[in-house]
């Protein structure tokens, strides 16, 4: 099980990295195009909201709910029972998505409104906003559809990865960055605001990925005609797991949207300034905390359906061991390289020729946002616990304590320095969302740090100081600042190639083998 579940998270990773890497491709696109003014503001406002939803509603607390109920079925009852079951989800789910979707785009205004509320008061009275306003609303009208697709592509990802096949799942969010991408270079200049060829490339991305997972569902032998089934046994479970489950794993992105409707009042360029600091964040994240837990959530719901109670926390502590050590130096390496991998990836265009420093604004996005790296991938490994034992009464208590936290942080620091406050804001309720979840399960006694794992994180943080000091010290020795791409990209790549040597060379030193980082049950030392 250790090697499945290694090899199963380094195929996620990798699909995960070039999904990541075209989508840091994609903001470079969207920066150049757009800058980080108005239309910037705009655009990424309205693709906030349907991939909030989408988050928090598919990928959040249906997958959260789906999976756990799903594996059991397939453990208990076999394929045929799992082909009617995914028949009815299917049915259930879309049918519901699709009133939804047509809610959403005939009143884009008033999601537009009631997202953007200082937006429609300018509009409303002729203030200097009131472009925003109308052009959120029409480019809701494109966006909203993608909740539709991706959700059904999130039903038939987690069947996917229920069966182990982890890569088809992993790979499909390329397609949508691929179609965002040859959008904004082929239609932009077929629109007065360049924002509308982005939003009909979400809308496109999502068609495209649930056209590539149906033919894989159909070689597992799942699919069947869909149907509307409310009131079917495992639907209700599903229902009831669910409801809570809103509250559990997705509350970062509660927070998030909270963040985007506070940023909506600040000035201009904070939207931009959040966002592009966000997705340097996600770059990791997902990598590692959402690539781990993607992998551990049906192996620790079959742990439960077979009653290894022994195993289930040992495969929770080998999750916690992972995301410590990818973790940790990335959040050390963001701090100190953010400006350079700023000045990369979004340096160009109207990014660049603004008015305002971009680049420094949003690398004290990263910075902010860093401080919280490690809590934001242990929610992704702790919530599964609860999880996958079909428990989202416990993750409902600690998320709606953490977004609580998050709107006292929000208040609190929000009016003294801005945006930033909202990043920090959001760190510092993921700690605390992090340290509630690890206090319940030791509580309830499924799962408790080990000893060998709490040696391992100190010997992750002593060499990503050693990390860390190296490359500040490089950074300060190299010219980068006024040169061009070529050498910006070389000078990134010599930084980022000796954080990597002396991180695992620190480590090497201090006895961490690859065994260590593969092996599920740890010798304790």
């Amino acid at each position: 099980m250790a090697k499945g579940l290694f090899k199963s998270g380094m195929i996620v990773s990798a699909m995960t990295m070039l999904s990541r890497i075209l989508g840091l491709v994609r903001d470079a696109v969207v920066a150049n195009l757009l800058g980080a003014g108005l239309a910037a503001d705009v655009f990424l406002f309205a693709n906030r909201i349907p991939n909030f939803f989408r988050r928090l509603f598919a990928e959040g607390a249906f997958a959260q709910a789906f999976v756990p109920v799903l594996s059991e079925i397939k453990e208990k009852h076999g394929d045929d029972e799992v082909r009617i079951f995914v028949a009815q989800a299917a049915g259930t789910l879309g049918t519901i998505l699709l009133g939804v979707t047509l809610l959403g785009v005939i009143g884009s205004p008033v999601i537009a409104a009631l997202f953007g509320a200082t937006w429609f008061v300018d509009w409303w009275q002729g203030g200097e906003n009131a472009a925003k306003f109308v052009l959120a609303s029409a480019l809701l009208k494109l966006t909203i559809p993608y909740l539709f697709f991706i959700s059904l592509v999130a039903l038939c990802g987690a069947v996917l990865n229920v069966y182990n096949r982890f890569s088809v799942a992993a790979f499909t969010p390329v397609l949508l960055n691929l179609s965002i991408i040859s959008s904004a270079v082929f239609l932009h200049e077929q629109f007065e605001q360049g924002a509308y060829a982005l939003a009909i490339g979400v809308f496109i991305g999502g068609v495209i990925q649930l056209a590539f997972q149906i033919p894989f569902m159909g070689k597992l032998g799942v699919l069947s005609k869909p149907k509307f089934a409310w009131r079917a046994p495992h639907i209700v479970k599903v229902r009831k797991l669910m409801l809570p489950a809103i509250f559990g794993v997705s509350v970062s992105q509660i927070n998030l949207l909270l963040d985007t409707i506070i940023a909506a009042a600040l000035m201009t360029g904070s939207i931009a300034w959040l966002y592009y600091s966000d997705r340097l964040i996600e770059f990791p994240l997902g990598l590692f905390g959402i690539a781990i837990a993607t992998v551990i959530l049906p192996t620790l719901s079959k742990l439960h359906a077979t009653d290894k109670a022994e195993n289930f926390q040992h495969t929770m502590d080998w999750g916690v061991r992972f995301v410590l050590l990818l973790g940790i130096p990335a959040m050390g390496g963001l701090m100190v390289i953010s400006p350079l991998i700023i000045s990369v990836l979004f340096g160009h265009g109207e990014f660049k020729n603004s008015d305002v420093d971009n680049i420094a604004a949003v690398s004290a996005g990263v910075a902010a946002y860093s401080v919280g790296l490690v809590s934001f991938m242990l929610i992704k490994v702790l919530a599964p616990g609860f999880y996958a034992r079909q428990d989202t009464k416990t993750p409902v208590k600690i998320g709606i304590k953490a977004m609580v936290l998050n709107m006292v942080f929000n208040l609190a620091l929000a009016p003294f320095i801005g945006y930033l406050g909202l990043a920090l804001a959001t760190s510092l309720s993921a700690t605390c969302n992090a340290f509630l979840l690890y206090h319940a399960l030791k509580r309830e006694g499924v799962y408790s740090v080990s000893r060998f794992t709490l040696f391992f994180a100190a010997k992750s943080v002593l060499a990503t100081l050693a990390m860390v000091g190296t490359v500040y010290w490089l950074s300060q020795q190299l010219i980068w600042r006024d040169e061009g791409l070529f050498t910006q990209l070389w000078v990134l790549g010599f930084l980022l190639v000796c954080a990597m040597f002396m991180y695992f060379l620190v480590l090497f030193v201090f006895g961490v083998r690859l065994s260590t980082i593969k092996e599920i049950r740890a010798v304790e030392e």
